[in-house]
């Protein structure tokens, strides 16, 4: 499904922040990327979900090698689906509704004949009740804002799911609904996932398996 063989990456030409890194995620599976804060690891989620261009190294998303960022990884994003640590700053306009939040993507791509349902099915499936989709993004706790974003995420369907530090600022029991809530469409669709976080005990309860990428200081 994923493949990420040789990986150098960074946002200064000449200092990368990941080198030489590899990993690979099989359809259907859960991968831990595990390490400490300033690793690079969130700089590796970004690259494997198609938001950043890789300095060195191949990138290979669902059987497709990704050479052309600016058109076919366009095209491949939509199979990816991505959830940040930081729900305000990957929210956008603070005034938009959750429910307009969740539908962005179908937006974007010309699908909003299905706005409707699947933005009401999400919601109920990442436990947004009552009227907070009519609720505007500063009128919303962080833990509410998080399972839009989720929902945003899953809304078309994607066939790799990266949650990166998704539950970091959450408290226990919404950290626990919104794992709920990715499990139950991994088992609904078979996509995989790629979970990038420092908990140690999360990360293996919640993954087939963990990569512990802890590089040598100065690396």
């Amino acid at each position: 499904m994923l493949e990420l063989s040789n990986i150098t990456a960074g946002y200064e030409r000449g200092s990368p922040v990941v080198r030489d890194m590899s990993l690979a995620v099989a359809r259907g599976e859960a991968v831990g990327l595990l390490g400490p804060g300033g690793c690079g690891k969130s700089t590796l989620a970004k690259v494997a979900a198609l938001l950043h261009r890789p300095d060195a190294g191949t990138v290979v998303l669902d059987g497709t090698t990704v050479t052309d960022y600016r058109h076919r990884a366009r095209a491949l994003r939509t199979t990816v689906g991505v959830v940040l640590q930081a729900p305000r700053l990957s929210a956008g306009d603070p005034g938009l509704r959750l429910r307009d939040l969740i539908a962005e993507p179908l937006q974007a791509t010309g699908r909003r004949i299905e706005i409707r349902e699947r933005v009401d099915e999400l919601a109920h499936a990442v436990g947004l009740g009552g009227d907070l989709l009519t609720r505007g993004i500063a009128e919303v706790g962080d833990g509410d804002l998080q399972r839009a974003c989720l929902a945003r995420a899953l809304v078309l369907r994607p066939r790799l799911l990266i949650c990166d530090e998704m539950t970091a600022t959450l408290d226990a029991s919404t950290t626990t609904a919104l794992i709920a809530a990715v499990e139950a469409y991994r088992r609904e669709t078979g996509a995989s996932l790629l979970a990038v976080g420092p908990d140690h005990t999360l990360l293996t309860r919640w993954c087939d398996r963990t990569i512990d990428w802890s590089p040598p200081p100065g690396a």
